[in-house]
């Protein structure tokens, strides 16, 4: 597999890059799987979210992506109802954000190494913490 796009987070007035896909589990859970038109092996979720954390709540408020008939996929139609933000309710894990200088390009998911990880723990849409993990380079 390429090494896919990261997904935009603003957390604490910076744009992190994240290493991970929130939005995943939800897509996963419908009882109909959605069709987004390919666009690059370097995407193969075939979207890209931008997410914001709010007072220690995940939330999506974007997403770049089209239906397979080529027209922009649009956050309400994911969400109904929910406005602008939607909260994350339905994510519970690790969200990895590589920060610093590339280390070691692996061309394969999010597997490169980066000086450091900014780890954030959630469950259930909440970060309860976070750490910054530093990195030397792979053998």
């Amino acid at each position: 597999m390429t090494a896919q796009f990261s997904e935009d987070l603003m957390y604490e007035g910076q744009v992190l890059r994240m290493q991970a896909e929130p939005l995943a589990p939800y897509l996963d859970a419908l009882p109909e799987r959605l069709w987004f038109r390919d666009f690059t092996t370097a995407c193969s979720r075939r979207y890209i979210g931008r997410w914001e954390i709010i007072d220690d709540r995940l939330y999506l408020v974007g997403i770049k992506a089209n239906w397979e008939d080529g027209t922009p996929v649009q956050l309400e139609q994911l969400f109904p109802g929910y406005g602008q933000r939607v909260f994350a309710h339905w994510f519970t894990g690790t969200i990895r954000c590589a920060q610093g200088e590339l280390l070691k390009y692996v061309h394969g998911g999010f597997a490169s190494t980066y000086e450091r990880d900014l780890l954030l723990y959630f469950t259930d849409g909440v970060m309860l913490k976070s750490e910054v993990r530093h990195n030397t380079v792979p053998q």
